[in-house]
């Protein structure tokens, strides 16, 4: 059922429909008393109604999801960090000259298995500054891909400034007059147009 057009059965007693603007699968309806706004496509309820005095106006934006873009900054400045370091410090060229291979009067005293363990230790820092680029160089690739989700998250979205609530979102119009026309209507006198009134109310009848 397309409520957009059977809004009329939703109304109260002498509330009448100002302004119909259909928007995707959904739409709104701004009456003379209240702010009706018909969401199938988005996420949570179908239906919110806001009283007029309540809604601050209309506007476009884009959004996205925003913890994508903060983990994607993220993995760019740590993988930035450690490809800068891996390739500024020659860890290699400062141990390369050190050995603690001692021979037989190291193990004669007992200490040959510590300076094997530091020597192995030594080894493993000469190859530290390639292991920093090798993992700088992941999580640029991980920044780089969340950044891409993030991208492709975003979303131009029809947005309802609603006081003391969430505002309403709904998809984004092609026609960005219907957006002026929306703002026109929420806004006292601004000049949406009003439904024709009931038999027998027209005090020129």
């Amino acid at each position: 059922m397309d409520w957009v057009e059977q809004a009329d059965g939703l109304l109260y007693d002498g509330e009448s429909i100002r302004e119909t603007v259909p928007v995707g699968a959904g739409g709104v309806v701004v009456t003379s008393h209240r702010l009706l706004a018909f969401t199938p496509d988005r996420e949570g309820a179908n239906y919110r109604q806001v009283d007029r005095p309540n809604v601050e106006g209309a506007t476009c934006r884009t959004s996205g999801e925003f913890q994508f873009l903060q983990q994607a900054v993220k993995a760019l400045v740590v993988g930035a960090v450690l490809v800068a370091a891996g390739m500024t410090v020659n860890l290699e060229g400062m141990v390369s000259g050190i050995s603690l291979d001692s021979g037989g009067a190291a193990s004669a005293v007992g200490i040959g298995g510590m300076l094997g363990l530091l020597q192995s230790m030594l080894s493993l820092l000469a190859q530290l500054d390639d292991l920093l680029r090798i993992f700088g160089g992941l999580a640029l690739a991980f920044g780089a891909v969340v950044l891409a989700v993030y991208l492709w998250s975003r979303e131009r979205m029809l947005v309802i400034s609603v006081a003391g609530d969430e505002d309403i979102e709904l998809s984004a119009p092609d026609d960005e007059g219907v957006v002026e026309q929306l703002q026109a209507a929420v806004v006292p006198g601004g000049g949406g147009e009003t439904a024709p009134s009931p038999p027998g109310d027209d005090p020129l009848a």
